[in-house]
Parts: structure tokens; C-alpha cells; sequence
């Protein structure tokens, strides 16, 4: 299969690159305009683009994706069908341009995530079992036609990031059996069947804790933002400051108290933990705003919380 990729992160370029080694051709690469982030203003390109510019990949990064020269352009490589993971939602136009239609790799097990970040979410949720599907793009976001499915249980200390690379790994063999597959006519696509739950864009306002939830849910929040965005928490000092924290483990303990819920304890040595509606969460690791990411231990060494309150 002659195909066109589509994508921009990490987890993209995973799947790019094992189309490179299969036996399918990469006519050309899409990707995001390049960005400029930092205080010099530094130009950012996706890491799509890096991997497509070290392979000498033909490039195209349009600004609007309706565009009558970004459109001819697509055209004139072509493609049998276009191959999109992690990428910008795509116009009629686009998607049903190459005759063998175009396909998506979703994290998760659709229909049960929609949505931008079904990783973060399926942890936060507390689910047993999560996974990658190829399904054929339509007008509705992540609803289109299965095409092919693999499933992987969620580990009980399963991170945003170790569930990240386990599903990268697994969805680059999918994309390129669904090629495999679809060049050889031997796959029949299926409707999708089930409940669905939302997997919204995470922004940085809903990283904040709620010590009013379980130990089990604050921790599993942890996790599903871990290590990026990040939960945070804001803790006061005893001259009433409020300072920013990142936290990226927690261990959960539940056990009755009649402690409010966010009331921070510290022995000012080793142990750091706020109550929740059943128990406590152990602070394991933290980054104070402005300073670099700790173990508790060694956080506690050099920075004393001794008086200070949750907020």
C-alpha cells in the first residue's frame, strides 16, 4: 500500500516507523506547523517531523487543512490510503480522498474512550483493561468502523507513561497488520458496539487533587496524569504564601481517621501525607514550583513543611 501518514507526537512516530520497515511505502508525511515555545523563542518541531527529516521524507505542515494547494498537494502523491495517529481531526475532504479510505489509531479499546487522552482517562477511571484500535475515519469524531483491535490489562502501578510506550508498542504491529490486511482485502470493518465514555483533553485546571476522594482515587489520579500534565496540589507556609506543587506518586492507605480531608501531616524526616475521605495518600514524590523533582526523602532533607496546610 502507496500511503500518506498523518501525525505529531511521540506515540506517532512509533507507528511511522514501522510502516518504514514494513512493506508499504511512505509517499509523504503530514504534520502540525512548527511552534515556537521559551523565552527565546525557540522553533519547535513535532517529533513527526524530526523523524520525517531524518528519514528525508517528503513533508507537508498546512496551516488549515481545508486549503485548495494542501489539498492538490495530497492528491498528487497518490496514496492508496492514509494512515492517521495522533493527529488534528480531518475534514470529508481529506479522509476521503485516497480510494481505500483512510484509518486511525486510537488508543483504547473503542467505543469505551473517546477523545483526545484515553490513556490518562482509563487510569483515572480505574480500569481493568485498555488497548489500541484501527477504525475507519467518518463525520463523527473516533465513531467510524472497526477495523482491527488488541487488547492489554492496566497494571495496578500503571503510569500515564508506561501505558503510553506499552500502547505505542502495541499499536505500531496493529497499524501495519491493518495494512497488511486491507492491501490483501481480507478485513471486513465493524460497526462499533458498546458504551462509551468521554476522554476530553486534560488542561492544566483539571490536574489539581481532590483530597476529598478515596486514597485508591487520588492515587489512581496520580498516575493518569503522570509524569505530563502532572497532578498538583497547592500547599500554604506559615506566612500564609501559597506555593504550587507537581506531584507524581502517591502510595494510598486507607484506615479510618477523623481527620478533615486535605489536612497535611509531616514529620519533617521521611513522611508526608494528606488525608482523603477514607485514609491518607503518602506523598512519593513531588516537585515544588521552581525547583527540580524529588523523592520525599530528599525533598524533606532540604526543604522543611513543618506548619504548613493544604489549601
Amino acid at each position: 500500500m502507496r500511503v500518506i501518514f498523518f501525525g505529531t507526537p511521540d506515540f506517532a512516530v512509533e507507528s511511522l516507523d514501522a510502516i518504514m520497515q514494513s512493506c508499504h511505502e511512505v509517499a509523504a508525511v503530514v504534520t502540525v506547523p512548527d511552534r515556537q515555545a521559551g523565552r527565546g523563542q525557540k522553533v519547535i518541531y513535532s517529533a513527526v517531523k524530526e523523524y520525517a527529516l531524518e528519514h528525508q521524507l517528503p513533508l507537508l505542515q498546512p496551516e488549515k487543512l481545508r486549503d485548495p494547494d494542501f489539498l492538490s498537494a495530497l492528491g498528487a502523491y497518490h496514496a492508496d490510503m492514509f494512515v492517521v495517529v495522533a493527529f488534528r481531526m480531518l475534514p470529508e475532504a481529506v479522509w476521503n480522498m485516497p480510494p481505500h479510505g483512510t484509518f486511525n489509531l486510537h488508543a483504547s479499546l473503542l467505543p469505551r474512550y473517546r477523545g483526545a487522552a484515553p490513556i490518562n482517562w482509563a487510569i483515572i477511571n480505574g480500569e481493568q483493561e485498555t488497548g489500541v484500535t484501527t477504525f475507519l475515519l467518518n463525520h463523527n469524531i473516533d465513531e467510524g468502523a472497526i477495523l482491527m483491535q488488541e487488547k492489554t490489562p492496566i497494571a495496578a502501578d500503571e503510569t500515564a507513561e508506561s501505558l503510553h510506550d506499552r500502547l505505542a508498542a502495541m499499536g505500531r504491529k496493529l497499524v501495519v497488520r491493518t495494512l497488511d490486511s486491507m492491501a490483501a482485502g481480507t478485513i471486513t470493518p465493524t460497526p462499533q458496539q458498546g458504551t462509551s465514555c468521554p476522554a476530553p483533553k486534560i488542561f492544566k485546571e483539571d490536574c489539581r487533587i481532590d483530597f476529598g476522594r478515596t486514597s485508591v482515587e487520588v492515587d489512581r489520579f496520580v498516575r493518569g496524569l503522570a509524569p505530563y500534565p502532572a497532578a498538583t496540589m497547592t500547599l500554604v507556609n506559615p506566612k500564609g504564601e501559597s506555593v504550587p506543587f507537581k506531584v507524581y506518586a502517591v502510595h494510598p492507605l486507607a484506615e479510618p481517621h477523623g481527620t478533615p480531608c486535605g489536612t497535611l501531616i509531616c514529620d519533617g524526616k521521611k513522611v508526608l501525607k494528606i488525608a482523603t475521605a477514607d485514609g491518607f495518600v503518602h506523598i512519593l514524590e513531588l516537585q515544588m514550583a521552581g525547583k527540580k523533582k524529588n523523592n520525599i526523602e530528599d525533598f524533606l532533607r532540604g526543604n522543611s513543611l513543618i506548619g504548613w496546610k493544604s489549601a
